[in-house]
């Protein structure tokens, strides 16, 4: 933070577009600290341009419990931080996402509602990371002009010196995506410098821009300058007492601020007040449709939207990713923010946007995103274009290749950005290309993220109701787990609105009246399975039992009910047996016994893999009978 200092005192007191007055004003300037272990600098330039509430006692309080100083900056946790970072990387990513969204809404609704520039710290971790490398390669590809990136070169990691690690030329790299590179060299210091540079930047709208910058970790203390050591350690009293007398700082005081330094701060945090009032004005008085605007920034429909949506006719038998492709469609006109794309799979995902323009230099309205094989890049981009607002950004790719993204979406469920993952080939339903991309372990493991909302729909009716969870959430991250092959349409449009509810009763046997205890077996279906055990119900009646069929396509929005609610769905004391293609780990919470699978796939057709592994009616009632048996010896 302190060899950063005079970068961010240049761009926060002559660069930077922002009104502390009103930190979420639409058009300011954007700011992202991908290092954000640095983040003691962005929260003394929050606390002395007053954005926010930060007082220089929250400065004090900084990394203890209930702080609004966390050690790495939080969106929704400390006012005026624009995103969540600290895993490397991630918000170099998250920049290109938000110079994305800038350019959308500057395109369609003109330079007068929408014309900022989006600035980002970035050291060398951020490099190191694979995620910066997708991301910048993308940036460079869509000319992203409006990006304006500092690379922090410090020389220094956690280890110590990086050429233990590295030695890369982050310039020739940039410039080989691209990018406007400019090598400052020695000029951490030179506010003038720093200042044209960023101003050269600024004025490149053909590229995106990365100003290299030789700093010194730890400048000026004698002992740890240039030392790992200052990466993450205070520097002791005696340093501290050295390094404040250098820079002519009452070395007795600490959390020092001089009133003409706070008072000249506080005049910039208020700079730009006057622009945002004429932006005010002159947004008020524009010819653009501001009800599409207001639903862009919101990410949510126009009144209506969900009437757009398609509906299949039960015996019809279609993929759920193909289902989920025709919402998508169907939606784009009337979810103005709605930008979509695939890892390069956007046929096979469910992910085509088609006359809708494909975002680019010569087309930044495009609705179509083409990510590029480039999951890591994609799930870190969708979340600053969510966390810029303007967009709602849709991003497919293998469920199994959830995995290459996940930190992405990690951060997404930590940011509650709203985003929308069309996750296909949701199992070993997907047939040949075998084990490598059938997924196994990534239900269960996605399941224990917190605050991700993942939906495995049965059938097509029920993709259109996923696809309304999603639109309508306030925030957060919804993830839609699709099949790659046809399936059947189980469900009437009305019944699949059950969805909600994340688990419901879809079918039972005639004349079954639970509170007289003489229901004998509740089968749970997920996803493709829902089929497999409607069809082994009349298997089991055949024998005398009475049997209820209950579709649970959503653990997170069954688990928001309260017991009451879930114990009308699945009764405690009634044998309840799940049956899922893929892994039993945390069934037991629902279900007495799961039909699962708790080893790799196999390269097969579909249908082959899903009979040798169990997915038919005879083995789910056999199962069942197994199940009943065991509970009765039991007793």
């Amino acid at each position: 933070g302190m060899a950063l200092a005079p970068l961010a005192h240049v761009l926060w007191t002559r660069i930077m577009k922002y009104d502390a007055s009103y930190i979420d004003w639409p058009d300011r300037d954007r700011f992202v600290l991908s290092n954000g272990h640095a983040s003691i600098l962005l929260y003394s330039m929050l606390c002395l341009t007053g954005i926010g509430d930060l007082t220089l006692e929250d400065v004090k309080q900084f990394r203890q419990w209930g702080s609004k100083t966390p050690g790495h900056p939080e969106v929704h946790h400390t006012k005026g931080v624009e995103v969540t970072t600290g895993p490397l990387g991630q918000g170099f990513a998250n920049g290109v996402g938000m110079g994305i969204a800038e350019r959308y809404l500057r395109s369609r609704f003109s330079p007068d509602a929408c014309d900022h520039h989006t600035f980002v710290i970035a050291g060398d971790g951020c490099l190191e990371e694979g995620v910066s490398h997708e991301a910048g390669s993308l940036a460079g590809h869509l000319k992203l002009g409006r990006l304006v990136y500092i690379y922090d070169d410090n020389h220094i990691t956690i280890d110590g010196d990086t050429a233990l690690s590295y030695s890369d030329d982050a310039g020739k790299r940039f410039e080989a995506y691209g990018w406007h590179v400019e090598n400052l060299g020695e000029a951490a210091n030179d506010l003038n410098a720093l200042e044209s540079a960023l101003r050269r930047a600024m004025a490149d709208d053909d590229a995106p821009s990365m100003i290299i910058l030789r700093s010194h970790i730890g400048y000026p203390s004698p002992k740890y300058t240039d030392t790992e050591f200052a990466h993450g350690n205070p520097l002791g009293a005696d340093e501290i007492r050295v390094t404040k007398e250098i820079l002519g700082l009452p070395p007795g005081e600490s959390f020092y601020i001089p009133d003409d330094v706070l008072a000249y701060y506080r005049e910039a945090g208020v700079r730009g007040r006057s622009v945002r009032e004429e932006w005010e004005k002159r947004f008020a008085s524009l010819d653009i449709d501001h009800e599409a605007w207001d639903a862009c920034l919101e990410g949510r429909g126009l009144d209506g939207w969900q009437s757009k949506l398609p509906s299949w006719s039960v015996g019809e038998k279609v993929a759920t990713r193909k289902s989920s492709g025709a919402c998508l469609q169907a939606l784009v006109d009337v979810v103005p923010g709605l930008m979509a794309g695939g890892a390069d799979l956007t046929g096979n995902t469910g992910t085509v946007i088609k006359d809708h323009g494909v975002q680019s230099k010569t087309e930044p309205g495009g609705r179509q995103i083409y990510f590029g094989v480039r999951e890591h890049g994609m799930g870190s981009v969708m979340n600053g274009m969510a966390l810029h607002h303007g967009t709602l950004p849709v991003g497919g790719t293998f469920f199994v290749f959830s995995d290459y993204m996940r930190g992405g979406v990690r951060l997404a469920a930590i940011s509650d950005a709203k985003v929308i993952y069309s996750w296909t080939h949701d199992s070993i339903g997907l047939g040949q290309d075998g084990p490598t991309h059938q997924p196994i372990e990534h239900l269960a493991s996605l399941r224990a993220m917190p605050n991700l909302r993942l939906i495995r729909p049965a059938d097509a009716n029920e993709c259109a109701v996923a696809w309304q969870v999603a639109v309508e959430a306030e925030k957060g991250a919804t993830a839609l787990i699709l099949t790659r092959q046809d399936v059947p349409v189980v469900l009437t449009t009305e019944q699949a609105q059950g969805l909600r509810k994340g688990a419901y009763v879809v079918t039972e046997s005639d004349g079954v009246d639970v509170a007289e205890d003489d229901l004998d077996l509740v089968l749970i279906g997920t996803g493709s399975e829902l089929s497999v055990c409607l069809d082994a119900k009349p298997l089991l009646e055949a024998d005398g039992l009475k049997v209820r069929v209950v579709s649970m396509p959503s653990w997170e929005l069954f688990d928001v009910l309260d017991a009451d609610e879930q114990e009308e769905v699945l009764p405690a004391d009634v044998p309840t047996l799940a049956v899922e293609a893929a892994s039993s780990f945390g069934w037991d919470r629902w279900a007495d016994d799961s039909v699962s699978i708790d080893h790799f796939g196999a390269s097969a057709p579909g249908n082959v893999v899903m009979e040798k592994f169990g997915y038919t009616a005879a083995n789910v009632a056999d199962r069942a009978r197994q199940l009943l048996d065991e509970l009765d010896e039991g007793d």
